[in-house]
């Protein structure tokens, strides 16, 4: 009896109830979105990958797709290796400002960004574009957000912030013994850089390029709102098309596309994973490994200008556009005008009761996914670190697969196939919203909590254990307080995206569970634009908030 309770006492019990939920609702709809791509009427046949990937149209998505995320990827990493190098490694005035600054934006809806961009570089209307045609006596606009190049810059100024994090913390770890020995020989701090940090760098700048390169090519909101007007159709707008017809034809054509993409994913996370197991190429040894601080002597002014610059006109002028356009009557005037100044919007987004319950629907589905998603992120956590159970990586393997693949692709996968048609009807209701929440973001919090559990030492659970406390008592009264903070900041970190959240909203929802994130999106391209750009700021103000809550609960420990 005892051999046959240890299997199936409450942890293990737990544990497979996990691996069960990952396998039904992530394992399983994904396979199935596959082969339904090769089986479109039920056998097996290459003929609709084939009229899919010959059409004019479709083809011009793969293209287009591939062409902005790469050129993001460029252009994300040449803005964000810099910065990460001025901010953590010189003397730059302002560094924490700045740092604050472009991680924050990581956390800012990238359809905001388009929506602001779309107001500022409009080629008819757009105040940059007027600005700069007044200035220089212009007869035309110099810029055009309904093109290509318009399309690359909203991603990369949304999508850089990924390529900041992963260098900078990389750099924050690096042994700087190298970098003395090259000064030390006579080198400049300018070729140091080049010869030393960038070689020692490049496994981490190669994954930071990745990380750019998937978000962009995965991403829903900016091809949307930017691209859609222009003509410019990416993989996943295309997607929503042929699911919007909901047709079981049109359903597998989606799968098809969706097939490229995840394919594409994939394929660029494993060269991730690879290019990161190069890390051992960034020294670290026993002693202290703070970073030499590089004295921009002459330059530190001007250096500090033109990153000041940067970041106003990247960061800080789209968010003082949205709030800016919320406060405006007559979007062709200045928001200073006589009489152009409002209220009203900022009025509507309070009052109006599909609003509130949009506003109700995002806090209670983000609040499950993440609640639900720690549940999750802790058990597997605590089997990845403190068992020796065979199989133990999968789970964890499962989560970043999940994390990987593009949010269209996740809700395509749920739409196939938890419609009753395999026993499980949740179709229009919040559970599918709150499980694609999950599937896509719970690595987040799972990495938060792994890292938590290898600084605790395994010890004290051992000794509570030999006094008589059972696992659910050494894991409420030992292991959760010592790595709380870190279960806070990763619970925060799955409800925000999932608050703001867009892609698989704008796919999964219905009347009843509609979301602010397609109440904005719904109010930015068919109703008000001043309505979309109050709703945008007062998600920008909760993301703020949550910072804040995050820091001050953590004590400074986390903070987005």
């Amino acid at each position: 009896m005892k051999s046959v309770s240890r299997y199936f006492d409450i942890k293990n019990l737990l544990m497979v109830s996990v691996v069960a939920f990952l396998l039904v609702f992530q394992v399983f709809p994904l396979l199935f979105l596959v082969t339904r791509s090769f089986l479109p009427e039920g056998h097996f046949s290459l003929e609709g990958l084939r009229r899919i990937y010959t059409y004019g149209l479709n083809l011009s998505c793969l293209k287009n797709t591939l062409v902005t995320a790469f050129l993001s990827m460029v252009f994300g990493v040449l803005i964000a290796f810099p910065l990460a190098w001025l901010v953590g490694r010189t003397n730059l005035y302002g560094k924490g400002f700045f740092r604050g600054l472009f991680v924050g934006t990581y956390m800012v809806p990238p359809y905001v960004g388009a929506m602001a961009w779309l107001r500022l570089l409009n080629p008819t209307v757009g105040t940059l574009n007027v600005f700069l045609q007044k200035l220089f006596h212009l007869e035309s606009a110099p810029f055009n957000i309904y093109s290509i190049g318009g399309l690359v810059w909203v991603l990369t100024t949304f999508y850089y912030p990924y390529a900041f994090i992963t260098i900078s913390r990389a750099m924050e770890k690096m042994d700087p013994s190298l970098e003395e020995a090259s000064r030390s020989c006579g080198a400049s701090p300018l070729r140091t850089l080049f010869t030393v940090t960038l070689p020692l760098m490049m496994p981490s700048v190669v994954a930071a390029g990745i990380l750019v390169f998937v978000a962009a090519a995965s991403c829903y909101g900016i091809p949307s709102i930017i691209g859609a007007p222009g003509k410019i159709y990416t993989i996943t707008t295309r997607i929503a098309d042929y699911v919007s017809v909901g047709s079981a034809k049109s359903l597998s054509d989606a799968a098809s596309l969706a097939v490229f993409l995840m394919l594409v994913s994939f394929v660029m996370l494993y060269l991730s994973r690879f290019a990161l197991s190069g890390r051992n190429y960034i020294t670290v040894s026993g002693k202290s490994t703070r970073p030499n601080i590089v004295d921009l002597g002459k330059w530190r002014i001007p250096v500090t200008v033109l990153v000041s610059l940067f970041s106003f006109i990247v960061v800080i002028l789209p968010f003082l556009t949205v709030f800016a356009t919320s406060f405006t009557v007559n979007m062709g005037k200045s928001v200073f005008a006589r009489g152009n100044f409002t209220l009203k919007y900022w009025g509507t987004i309070v009052s109006r009761s599909s609003i509130i319950r949009s506003a109700g629907n995002s806090v209670l589905s983000a609040f499950l996914a993440a609640t639900f998603g720690m549940i999750i992120c802790i058990l597997m956590s605590y089997l990845l670190k403190r068992t020796e159970v065979k199989g133990r990586q999968v789970p964890d393997f499962l989560i970043t697969v999940g994390s990987g693949t593009p949010s269209v692709v996740i809700a395509l996968s749920l739409i196939m196939t938890m419609t009753g048609r395999f026993g499980i009807n949740i179709y229009n209701t919040i559970a599918i919203m709150v499980i694609a929440y999950m599937i896509k973001y719970m690595l987040m919090g799972m990495r938060t909590v792994v890292s938590a559990l290898s600084q605790v030492s395994p010890s004290l659970e051992e000794a509570s254990g030999i006094s008589g406390a059972g696992w659910l008592r050494r894991m409420k009264d030992i292991t959760i307080p010592l790595i709380l903070p870190s279960v806070v900041a990763g619970w925060f970190l799955i409800f925000i995206p999932c608050f703001y959240e867009l892609t698989m909203s704008n796919l999964l929802y219905s009347n009843n569970t509609k979301t602010l994130g397609v109440e904005l999106f719904l109010y930015q391209t068919y109703h008000s634009q001043q309505t979309a750009s109050a709703l945008a700021g007062g998600i920008l103000l909760v993301v703020l908030l949550a910072n804040v809550i995050l820091g001050r609960t953590t004590r400074g420990k986390f903070s987005i």
